[in-house]
């Protein structure tokens, strides 16, 4: 791959061309906001970010607040409540994206409900996966769906082994529920998930399936781009690659792809407390 970002191996008219070394020639062309190329590396690398984010951190604070108040003292049935939420996890993944998928078309079981019901007029839908907002908000929730059993797992592993003394210590020293989750429960998780996170965040950055599976990448509203308003740079890539035929651009963008989640995982990595205070708690 690194070899071929450096040729201008690609397909031209119907066929492959026998490559040349092109030099830096293609890096150019992806940086330069100026092109339709390089505009469509621009946004798509923003989305992807705004993406990666919004996952990550709603997935995670989703299943904290959910493992909370399974895990309280006065919940009862804490099994029973956790079978609940992680069912959803025993159904593959991609399964119930494209179950998704087929409810939240124009004539999907979900717009046909809602005209039914009388809460949308009677010729009208829901633009789901066809108006740009609406796609990227429409994934980031189904993301919460099937993202947030595992979190709700991880975490609530976390939280039994924070010792109960502390809490016992602050509710003595008059701290409420808010000042304790503030100032205990959090700081306690991010020290020892901040590794998860890292590894969550890289995870979305590059989760193929979610997108793909869902929207394709739609709704396209620049017919001159090769990407859609919900494509990532890996699903993007792989529209330079199969669709295309365009693999030296796909070469440039994974190994602009592996710098920038190399370089922010290590620099987040070693800033964080869980590097610099290891053992501390």
């Amino acid at each position: 791959m690194i070899c071929m970002a450096f040729t201008n191996y690609s397909r031209i008219g119907n066929h492959l061309v026998l490559f040349d070394w092109v030099g830096l020639d293609n890096f150019a062309a992806l940086f330069d906001s100026n092109s339709v190329l390089g505009s469509t590396f621009w946004s798509v690398l923003v989305w992807t970010l705004i993406w990666a984010v919004f996952a990550t951190f709603t997935n995670y604070f989703f299943g904290m607040i959910l493992a909370i108040v399974i895990n309280r003292k006065e919940t009862h049935g804490k099994g029973f409540w956790r079978f609940c939420f992680v069912l959803s996890s025993a159904v593959p993944q991609f399964v119930s994206l494209l179950i998704m998928r087929t409810m939240l078309q124009p004539e999907g079981a979900v717009n046909v409900l809602l005209r039914s019901l009388g809460l949308i007029a009677s010729d009208a839908s829901l633009p789901f996966f066809t108006d740009p907002t609406w796609a990227r908000v429409t994934v980031i929730i189904i993301n919460i769906w099937v993202g947030v059993p595992y979190t709700l797992l991880q975490l609530t592993g976390v939280l039994k082994n924070i010792p109960a003394d502390i809490y016992e210590a602050a509710t003595v020293d008059g701290a409420g529920p808010v000042k304790t989750f503030i100032h205990i429960t959090l700081p306690y998780m991010f020290y020892v998930t901040t590794p998860y996170l890292i590894a969550a965040f890289t995870g979305n950055v590059n989760n193929f399936n979610v997108i793909y599976l869902l929207s394709g990448g739609d709704p396209v509203t620049n017919l001159s781009s090769t990407a859609g308003d919900t494509d990532l740079l890996v699903t993007w890539l792989y529209k330079l690659t199969v669709d295309k035929q365009y693999y030296n651009v796909g070469a440039v963008v994974g190994i602009l792809t592996f710098i920038i989640l190399s370089i922010g995982a290590l620099v987040t990595y070693r800033h964080s407390k869980s590097y610099k205070e290891e053992g501390g708690f």
